[in-house]
């Protein structure tokens, strides 16, 4: 079996009183792309987080390329790519600016860094604010400059949290081609979204996160998918209430 490139291994985590994830195990294998479906609060970005190393979780363990993610060898990190919450970019440097430095972070060479930096401005659809500061840009554009920067090093290991939030549709297209090109080049790719459409057009899985637990999967394919989607959710309340209510029972 393949070794899983992202991965967590019976994850649970809470905020104060509040579990934001309960358990979870999950793999994402190189050359696909897993989507990580969920109401708001369901654990999505959570989850990302730990994968990030931005968070250490209470239970579990992450991993990333076979690696503790809050503790990745330099040349381990150079394969990596994340954007999760607000895009990794400075203000105050320009879009062009932005990819080289990410470019550089990277591992890649000074003379190699500018003309990577300045392609990825190209695939991004970002020509017109090449000499822009990233702290005029509109938000959908900072995400795209976020992502641009996430992924112009070509990472075997990629995570994204709702990356086409802000975007137009142009830019949903863009970011749909780049990941599906990642994928289909042998990348490890976890996008997490509550864009059901979107993520079935480029996703192998989709995994479905309520109340900090995988609840089940779902293909991405079909019409119905928006359906299914609020079944399982349904169906997952309904077991909790009575298991609660068959717990209460028994203390009586």
């Amino acid at each position: 079996m393949t070794t899983p490139t992202l991965g967590l291994d019976d994850v649970s985590h809470a905020f104060g009183g509040r579990v934001a994830l309960d358990h979870l195990t999950l793999t994402v294998r190189p050359g696909r792309v897993t989507a990580l479906i969920g109401l708001n609060g369901a654990g999505k970005t959570t989850a990302l987080r730990a994968l990030a190393g931005r968070l250490r979780p209470t239970r579990g363990m992450a991993q990333v390329l076979g690696h503790d993610p809050a503790d990745l060898p330099a040349d381990v990190a150079a394969r990596f790519g994340q954007a999760v919450e607000a895009p990794l970019v400075y203000p105050e440097l320009t879009v062009t600016e932005n990819l080289w430095c990410a470019a550089r972070l990277h591992g890649m060479p000074r003379r190699a860094a500018a003309p990577v930096a300045s392609a990825a401005v190209g695939h991004m659809g970002l020509d017109p604010w090449r000499h822009a500061r990233a702290r005029t840009l509109s938000m959908g554009n900072r995400q795209r400059l976020g992502i641009a920067c996430a992924t112009l090093h070509r990472p075997t290991a990629l995570i994204l949290d709702e990356p086409t939030s802000a975007l137009d549709p142009q830019g949903v297209v863009l970011v749909r081609e780049l990941v599906r090109g990642l994928a289909d080049a042998g990348a490890a790719v976890l996008v997490s979204s509550h864009h059901l459409d979107e993520v079935a057009r480029i996703a192998d899985e989709i995994v479905v996160l309520h109340a900090g637990r995988d609840v089940g999967r779902l293909e991405p394919g079909g019409t119905d998918l928006e359906q299914r989607f609020f079944a399982m959710v349904l169906d997952a309340d309904t077991r909790e209430a009575d298991t609660r209510d068959a717990n209460t029972e028994a203390q009586v």
